[in-house]
């Protein structure tokens, strides 16, 4: 059995800004849009149990095959909604449908082509998404069962399935369901939130074929609409530069423990907090260099998958087991080496 968790790509911060703000065309949407994800975390807190689904495999479905059904909830809140695209079918028009179809793919493929994991509970889980969410909803989430999607108010936030990470990111938040089942507060449960930007940001990276000097390192680029002044909702490189906006307001994020936040908000900081392992990731993969998702990423999936990770763990647990698995797979080289020094540019000491 696996706690219940309702997780989503926006933060409960910025949404609690954006409904504050004097313009009732942008405060509407989050506050409708908190009130939607507050009804949805209650819910899965009163799920008895998420980690075992309701429905299992298709026995059609092949192994090393992903299984993926998109649902168009047609603006409302019923899950799943009506089905409108299933595995093989062919694209259709809307272009929605096809992108959160592709990121469940791609999200399939590096899963089981990296890391040999056959879908996201390594036993050939089918993929399930809703898109068109609810009215101007501005947030995307992983229930515990499936992706579901919303369209943006179309004045902050653009459509979410536009950021391939973003679908990514929330399925990893099931891989981590599955497997090491991070605590959702504080340090696990930032770790929870960082280890679904790493994922996220290897799809993407991996998608694109990019290397780690090539790639952008943002979090939800795409995503934010024109008249925002930012590039994404979090960046890996450079935690706290991802946006400054005048409704907003600037990224909170720590690249270090130096700027550690305290504070009960937000399940302790879950979406702030994550930028400082998120960082560290970042610095361990491009002082490998290649392609990140071959070795600093084999190091992370190996600790999350390894069975050494406790719910509980704080960033210190965490890093340590990243040096014990790099040793483990890579001896005394350079990937040892360049995990140290991440952990140690970010202030988490291993123990």
């Amino acid at each position: 059995m696996t706690t219940p968790v309702f997780c989503t790509i926006v933060p409960p911060h910025v949404l609690d800004r954006l409904a504050q703000a004097g313009d009732p065309v942008l405060a509407r949407p989050a506050r409708r849009t908190l009130q939607r994800d507050a009804y949805e975390r209650t819910q899965r807190r009163l799920t008895t149990v998420v980690g075992a689904r309701a429905v299992a495999p298709l026995a059609a479905a092949e192994p090393g095959k992903p299984h993926r059904t998109v649902y168009d909830a047609r603006n409302g809140t019923d899950l799943p909604g009506r089905k409108v695209r299933g595995e093989g079918d062919e694209p259709g028009k809307d272009a929605t449908v096809n992108r959160a179809y592709a990121g469940l793919g791609a999200t399939f493929e590096l899963f089981l082509k990296a890391y040999g994991r056959d879908s996201i509970d390594g036993h050939g889980l089918p993929l399930d998404a809703t898109v068109h969410y609810d009215r101007e909803y501005n947030n995307a989430f992983w229930n515990g069962e499936q992706m579901v999607f919303g369209d943006g108010d179309g004045e902050i936030f653009l459509d979410f399935t536009i950021p391939i990470d973003v679908i990514g990111h929330e399925l990893a938040h099931g891989v981590t369901q599955y497997t090491a089942n991070l605590t959702y507060f504080g340090q696990p449960g930032a770790l929870n939130e960082s280890v679904s930007d790493v994922f996220g940001a290897l799809i993407k990276q991996y998608t694109l074929g990019q290397t780690a000097d090539e790639a952008d390192w943002l979090i939800g680029a795409g995503l934010l609409a024109p008249r925002v002044t930012g590039k994404a909702l979090r960046s890996m490189k450079a935690p706290g530069t991802a946006y400054d906006d005048d409704v907003l307001g600037k990224d909170p994020q720590p690249a270090t423990m130096d700027d550690y936040v305290n504070t009960g908000r937000d399940n302790g900081g879950v979406h702030i907090n994550s930028g400082i392992p998120n960082h560290a990731f970042y610095l361990a993969a491009t002082e490998l260099g290649g392609h990140a998702w071959e070795r600093a990423g084999q190091v992370w999936y190996d600790v999350l998958t390894g069975g050494e990770l406790q719910q509980d763990a704080s960033f210190s647990d965490f890093a340590t087991l990243t040096v014990t698995a790099a040793r483990a797979r890579y001896g005394e080289g350079e990937e040892l080496d360049a995990v140290n020094k991440a952990w140690e540019q970010v202030g988490v000491r291993t123990l």
